[in-house]
């Protein structure tokens, strides 16, 4: 890589982190390019030299902020070995995400979508970098258990990621609210495990009721 491009790249990734931290920290409506390039710490010109335009900028960002958010999850992600460990690794990125700011961005980047156009298919896949994880997390466990047959892993997944962002925004205005649909989640992991536990009498007869009960 030529000093120049390496110059380039240098640039373009604090204008990113830049714009990650304007909007955890002043919210999407003082978020422009005077406020971005002042964190950071270069001239505003460059937004435009290098993105386009703001909302290119942000879209850039959210997709920049997932991907190395997740990337530093996956192998975590990949130790899980029940759906019950794969809701306690949800609560503790939870944790490790709110202590971050990242909710708080999070909320402004699902504000700003209703605004900005190029935010809403960002964040969309900035998410889906999470349900891909998850996905893939659900078809592991589930092997071989009652449900295997009748849960369908990518809606699953899009139910879990949706149901995890849902109570970090809701752990604004009630944290014990959030904090107990964490519990009610992680008690849904215990009962799958316990349904690997019946054994194979135990797991056909769950089979069977589940066929029944779809067939009404």
């Amino acid at each position: 890589m030529s000093p120049e491009t390496a110059k380039s790249q240098e640039t373009k990734t604090k204008l990113l982190e830049g714009a990650l931290r304007t909007l955890t920290e002043q919210g999407i409506a003082k978020t422009s390019a005077r406020t971005i390039a002042a964190a950071a710490g270069v001239n505003q010109g460059l937004v435009f030299y290098h993105f386009g335009s703001v909302d290119e900028l942000l879209a850039a960002a959210c997709r920049y902020g997932a991907e190395r958010t997740v990337s530093r999850y996956r192998a975590r992600f990949d130790s899980v070995a029940s759906l019950s460990e794969l809701l306690a690794v949800g609560r503790e990125i939870h944790e490790q995400q709110r202590a971050g700011g990242h909710v708080a961005l999070l909320g402004q980047l699902l504000a700003g979508a209703q605004t900005h156009e190029t935010l809403g298919p960002a964040t969309a896949a900035g998410l889906d970098l999470w349900i891909v994880e998850i996905e893939k997390v659900l078809r592991r466990v589930l092997a071989g258990t009652p449900l295997e047959e009748f849960v369908d892993p990518k809606g699953l997944a899009r139910a879990v990621a949706a149901s995890f962002v849902g109570i970090e925004l809701y752990e604004g205005v009630d944290a014990a609210g959030a904090s107990a649909a964490l519990g009610a989640l992680e008690q849904l992991g215990f009962l799958v495990g316990a349904l690997e536990e019946l054994g194979p009498v135990g797991q056909r007869a769950v089979r069977m009721h589940v066929r029944r009960s779809g067939r009404r």
